[in-house]
């Protein structure tokens, strides 16, 4: 076998990357964080004819101008010396944005193929392209595909193989700026600069990119040749009759991409309404859009917590009530496990890991829900049918999209905030971020609406996730009226194009998920139960405990119990369920079963509950868990982008403060009527 190859694949959000990722990799994939930033790092190998290809996914981005965290990253990445190749994939539906970035990639004169997805959508359009003219132009293998059904892979891969070249056009854009990025990159020659990438250098420099001027400091670039940079740049602007330097750079590269365009591409003379077109009509309408999201909402929602769910959970909770912990006591028993040891095993681990375990088909669904929505490319338009309501709270309605992720994952939610160009914005959606109701949440929803409410426990648990949403925008509107006053940014939010979601990247999608879930189950949730059992069974004075009243946790929660006794629960047991709620709110659900001595029973810690809770004080406990501080994970990542521990620890005592008088005026005014 060769010498292994590192390729990235580059290219706009909503271009079918991960898509493309997926289709080439398979399950052959990890997933870790860049150096230092949190944000997600895919990386997957393939071999092919021989050759050993690591494939790393970089994040969507539209350019290499460093504006944002993820655009910062793909720079720094291709500029490196770790990256044999680049695969440039690019949305045949929309190529004239998308060339932007290629015309930029093939700057770097790294060896190069680009992949021109969604072919299928090109065809439905009745537009035709020469691909080797258009190979032509560009000076680099194009190569037709889709990602979704497969096709043309295997060239792809030879492509990636064997036939990657560097482009034979540097730069290939030519009106009036060509010669000039030709003198400027000669000049940079004498530095320490890999070579086949100066023009990409001299052109980031002549537009006066500051990034790049500062890694010029860096590597002390001689004065003389700053002077002559900036006399060829003040030339360009002059021919160019034109006062921005990057607009000088754009309108040249625009204009090549439509020579490009105009020679390869073939439009149909009439125009016929797209089947996009044709859904937005629906989907977008003014009177229909809320009620059709509302529908899909509820679908989601039913399937998850009805027969479907609900057949699936408690089939789970048979395999580990019935065959796994029973075969695994019966195991220590054989063994002559000493009683301590079988009990902190099968109902302090098996017990606690679980009780939260039986609720994972249910957060399977789910995602599968939010995946397919994602997928198809409906999740960005609820980004717009949301506009007019975030204006009322002073925010657009790109910060609903960090807010859907937040149904998810409130810690990628956080992150995904930071492309957001104001600051205050950003900040502003950190802090609403948490009001969402995320997947680790769920099980505790789950759990207590199934004992409390039984047939109607669907419905309640919608409640919680839609009173979320107003809590949202009732924080919102203090914040703006308190911390946050500036006016808010313009809304500019790219539509995708609507697409079946392919069955293998939502399987994938679904098993990430799981796997994620699986993961902190079996690190996070069984240290967390471990520690409950001992903390229930031992006293401060570390005697067993004779009742789990007098043991560390009771004194512990027996001290912090009044301070819940307005919201309905008073009992020991939920207050520190609660507190272990701080390091994942999945622990709620098995910090109960511990402390309950259900031993991961869900069915007999539903039943313990219903002697606990009444319908009101539980609803009151549902409504806190959904509002107050998110896990130390979401915590770390808010105290990180926002910038301090003030904010952080700020952002923290202001949901955790509503979520009281929330859950309070829950519970105070609801016993009043019932």
């Amino acid at each position: 076998m060769s010498r292994k190859k590192t390729i990235a694949i580059i290219g706009n959000p909503n271009s079918g990357k991960t898509t493309l990722f997926n289709r080439l990799t398979g399950s052959n994939q990890h997933v870790g964080n860049w150096p230092g930033v949190t944000v997600d790092r895919k990386t997957g190998h393939i071999c092919h004819d021989g050759v050993g290809i690591d494939i790393v996914d970089l994040p969507g981005i539209y350019s290499l101008s460093p504006y944002t965290q993820e655009e910062i990253i793909a720079r720094e990445f291709v500029l490196s010396d770790e990256l044999d190749g680049i695969l440039n994939i690019v949305d045949a539906a929309n190529i004239e944005r998308n060339l932007y970035l290629t015309l930029q990639l093939i700057a770097l004169g790294l060896p190069m193929v680009v992949a021109l997805g969604f072919m299928d959508d090109v065809r439905a359009q009745g537009i035709e392209i020469d691909c080797d003219m258009l190979s032509e132009r560009l000076g680099v293998p194009v190569v037709p595909i889709s990602a979704k059904k497969g096709e043309n892979m295997h060239n792809l891969l030879d492509g990636l193989a064997h036939n990657m070249r560097a482009p034979d056009k540097q730069p290939p854009y030519l009106h009036g700026v060509g010669a000039a990025i030709r003198r400027a990159a000669e000049q940079l020659q004498p530095l320490p600069l890999r070579q086949c990438s100066l023009p990409f250098y001299a052109a980031k420099l002549l537009e006066g990119d500051s990034a790049m001027w500062a890694q010029m400091d860096r590597i002390h670039m001689p004065q003389n040749m700053r002077e002559e940079i900036n006399s060829i740049a003040a030339g360009m602007q002059s021919h160019a009759n034109l006062t921005d330097k990057e607009m000088v750079l754009a309108d040249a590269l625009y204009d090549y991409i439509e020579e490009v365009v105009r020679a390869a591409y073939q439009r149909p003379k009439v125009h016929k309404a797209t089947i996009t077109e044709r859904i937005d009509k629906i989907v977008l309408h003014r009177v229909w859009a809320l009620p059709i999201f509302a529908f899909f909402m509820f679908l989601m929602f039913w399937c998850t917590f009805g027969p479907i769910g609900s057949l699936l959970g408690n089939g789970m909770e048979y395999l580990i009530q019935h065959i796994i912990s029973p075969a695994i006591r019966n195991g220590l028993t054989a063994a002559h496990t000493q009683d301590w040891l079988i009990g902190l095993i099968c109902d302090g681990a098996i017990g606690g890991v679980g009780g939260v375990l039986s609720f994972l088909p249910q957060i399977v669904i789910l995602f599968f829900f939010l995946s397919v929505l994602e997928d198809t490319g409906y999740l960005a338009r609820v980004a717009f049918i949301m506009d007019t309501l975030l204006r009322r709270i002073g925010l657009s309605g790109k910060s609903f999209v960090p807010m859907l992720m937040g149904f998810g994952c409130t810690t990628p939610a956080v992150m995904a905030a930071r492309t957001m160009e104001n600051d205050a914005d950003r900040r502003m959606t950190i802090m609403l971020t948490p009001f969402m109701s995320c997947g680790a949440k769920l099980p505790v929803y789950a759990l207590v609406a199934g004992a409390l409410f039984g047939a109607h426990q669907g419905l309640v648990v919608i409640s919680l996730y839609v009173l979320g949403i107003l809590m949202g925008i009732l924080a919102g509107f203090i914040l703006k009226k308190t911390i946050f006053k500036e006016v808010s940014s313009g809304f500019v939010l790219e539509l995708p194009t609507y697409r079946l979601p392919s069955f293998k990247g939502t399987v994938l999608n679904m098993w990430q998920k799981a796997k994620d879930f699986i993961t902190r189950a079996g690190t996070l949730i069984f240290l967390m139960s471990v520690v409950i059992w001992l903390l229930q069974n031992f006293t401060p004075s570390l005697a067993v405990a004779q009742n789990a009243g007098e043991s560390i946790l009771g004194v512990i929660g027996t001290f912090i119990a009044p301070i819940f006794r307005p919201l309905g629960f008073g009992q020991w047991q939920e207050s520190v369920s609660l507190l272990t709620g701080l390091v994942a709110k999945e622990a709620v659900v098995s910090t109960m079963s511990v402390l309950y001595g259900a031993g991961g029973d869900s069915a007999m810690l539903s039943g313990l509950l219903g002697t606990v809770f009444t319908p009101l004080s539980g609803y009151s406990f549902l409504v806190f868990t959904l509002l107050y501080m998110p896990c130390m994970s979401a915590f770390a990542t808010i105290k990180r982008e926002m910038g301090g521990w003030r904010w952080a620890f700020g952002a923290a005592a202001f949901q955790t403060v509503l979520a009281y008088l929330a859950a309070m005026v829950i519970y105070q005014v609801g016993s009043l009527f019932l």
